[in-house]
């Protein structure tokens, strides 16, 4: 089984220096293929407007090949060629390559490629020519991936018509493949829209090496989030055909997570070991994707400990394994003490949407909701911050920042409820916390960034702390951070886990409908990824409303996306004064699909509910 590694340096630039110290690490690891998602953070000298400022240049990534080359490791570029082509699409003179368009049929400014465009394989062409020196391993990915604006564009639509969705994809993938073939490369593309396109996989070509990735730890089988997680068998049916596939773990942190959460990570990898060895996978790559909001030593040491599937065959329980990976990278010494840590983080994960909006905003904070559990969370992690005492920085650092995190969720909580604001004495001791918090976190973050990036550039929790000063910096003054005083609280039960994002929308006096809130409900968690869900999380939207009992405001939840919630306990609140609305609990949206490609429009609305209060009634309180 080959063993493949992924850097996605698409998202942030690590310091080319660091880069080059990792891949003798990675070598003496047992990697032998590394994998560079670039998109616009490379050089293509003949597309000169692709390169964004902070971009490596061409000469930096023939060194980093060249020093790849010689621990032994070849290199394979992933050069998007559908979906995620927004690094084209951003560039004045490529817009037009854009599948989606306005109703004058001019190109939008977001979107991906269209495949049928006429300039679409002249561009593609160039950007491969350009890699093709790097491709080491005699291969190019050409990714393909979550493409789901297919078929928007005029041209797209008139030969769906005639030959269908599958075959459309197909003859992109066919084109692609030429081009690739007349480079002397073997084509890679991501297997994801093989799911939703199964008629296309006797039309490609047999020699695409096909990368199936997901996410989460599985028995036997990946699942179909899109399916409402039905088990897939794309990759039992690839192996019949005869196709080369490789299973794709991923080593790092869904979105906001500050760290990553090391038992889901390698019970994932552990799965994709154990399919590809039963089905005969020609490789194992373990993919990264946004490391930019954590120290990227951490998933490092995530590609460390799975490389115990090798170097320790005996070696499959996953804190054995992480011990091994610190280690690995930071020496015997602190590997127990690290791991312990690590191990405990992932206990209370700061994961899923509904707990990240309090990074944009602080008024969409239920006050309604127990305050136990973050009290809880909040005093696990200070007893962690107390226990990277000597050990490597990237941890402690992290574990600071996971810290911070808690104490702002037990402020801005106790904050939102004080009617007393800054002159309740109750709340003094919460916000002299806060604000040691706050200093430790603006380090922390700087600290994490630095380790691997440069210090001239501010990531993105250093710029999510310093929302957070300003608005501390407001309240603290008057102002009203938390909202008005009545909130709209609700639960949503992801009771059928797919792709959805529920919404509080209030009417106008002129009638048009405003958004108050929003909120996916995916969680990125191993215990998640079931076609049955459990986790109920608590939503809030602030609502402007003089408290006329008899004219309650006009409200109404929406769903987008594909499949269904159930929403729980719907209600107005001010304090202990509360107006139910009526049901007291509604499903919304319909059941995923089990076959073809999703429709996922977020600018379409799949199901909504005016709300309805309950009637001859004093609210309570």
């Amino acid at each position: 089984m080959r063993r493949g590694f992924q850097w996605d340096l698409a998202r942030q630039v690590e310091r080319h220096d660091w880069l080059l110290q990792q891949l003798p690490r990675y070598a003496d690891w047992g990697y032998q293929e590394l994998y560079l998602h670039l998109e616009d953070a490379a050089e293509f000298p003949s597309l000169p407007g692709v390169a964004r400022r902070d971009a490596y240049s061409y000469r930096q990534l023939a060194t980093l090949v060249r020093t790849a080359d010689r621990v032994g490791i070849k290199v394979v570029p992933i050069v998007n060629l559908l979906g995620h082509t927004q690094y084209l699409i951003k560039v004045p003179g490529l817009r037009d390559l854009n599948e989606l368009r306005h109703p004058d049929g001019s190109p939008q400014a977001t979107g991906q490629i269209c495949p049928l465009h006429p300039r679409t394989l002249e561009t593609a062409e160039k950007l491969l020519r350009d890699m093709a020196p790097f491709c080491t391993a005699g291969k190019v990915h050409v990714g393909l991936d979550e493409s789901f604006h297919l078929g928007r564009h005029l041209l797209s639509r008139r030969e769906i018509e005639r030959i269908g969705l599958a075959a459309h994809f197909a003859g992109h993938v066919n084109r692609l493949h030429a081009l690739t073939t007349g480079l002397g490369l073997r084509m890679g593309m991501w297997g994801d829209m093989l799911y939703f396109l199964p008629d296309a996989i006797p039309q490609l070509p047999s020699d695409v090496t096909i990368y199936e990735w997901y996410y989460y730890g599985f028995r036997r089988r990946p699942r179909v989030e899109l399916f409402n997680f039905a088990e897939s068998r794309l990759g039992e049916e690839l192996r019949a055909r005869g196709f080369a596939v490789w299973g794709c773990p991923m080593n790092g942190s869904a979105r906001y997570e500050p760290l990553p959460h090391f038992t889901d990570r390698l019970d994932n990898i552990l799965s994709w070991w154990r399919r590809n060895a039963r089905l005969g996978n020609e490789g194992l790559l373990v993919t990264s994707w946004e490391p930019f909001r954590l120290a990227i030593e951490l998933t490092t040491v995530v590609d460390a400990a799975a490389a115990s599937l090798w170097l320790d065959p005996g070696i499959t329980e996953p804190r054995a394994m992480l011990e091994r990976g610190f280690a690995r990278v930071f020496g015997k010494g602190t590997a127990k003490r690290s791991a312990r840590v690590a191990h405990a983080c992932d206990r209370h994960p700061f994961g899923g949407y509904p707990r990240w909006q309090i990074n944009e905003r602080w008024d969409t904070v239920s006050r309604r909701e127990p305050q136990r559990a973050y009290l809880t969370e909040e005093k696990l992690c200070a007893r962690l911050v107390q226990e990277t005492r000597g050990l490597p920085a990237p941890l402690r650092a992290s574990v600071e920042y996971r810290w911070y995190l808690a104490v702002r969720d037990v402020f801005v909580r106790m904050a939102a409820r004080s009617r007393g604001g800054l002159a309740d004495p109750k709340l003094k001791p919460v916000l002299n916390r806060y604000e040691q918090a706050l200093r430790i976190g603006r380090r922390a973050v700087r600290e994490m960034w630095t380790l691997t990036r440069d210090r001239r550039v501010h990531g993105t929790n250093t710029r999510i702390l310093a929302a957070d000063t300003v608005r501390l910096a407001k309240w603290k003054q008057g102002g009203a951070v938390f909202g008005p005083p009545w909130q709209f609280c609700y639960a949503v039960l992801n009771h059928r886990p797919c792709l959805q994002q529920v919404a509080v929308e209030q009417q106008r006096p002129d009638g048009s409908w405003r958004q108050l809130q929003a909120c996916h409900t995916i969680e990125f968690q191993n215990q998640a990824a079931q076609p049955n869900g459990t986790f109920l999380r608590e939503h809030a939207a602030p609502v402007s409303w003089d408290g006329d009992w008899l004219n309650p405001p006009k409200l109404r939840l929406i769903l987008r996306g594909v499949g269904e919630v159930r929403i729980r306990t719907p209600e107005l609140r001010r304090g202990k004064t509360i107006l139910p609305a009526m049901p007291r609990s509604f499903t919304l949206g319909q059941p995923a699909p089990q076959a073809g490609l999703p429709e996922l429009d977020w600018t379409r609305i799949a199901d909504r509910r005016l709300l309805r209060w309950q009637p001859n009634k004093k609210a309570a309180g």
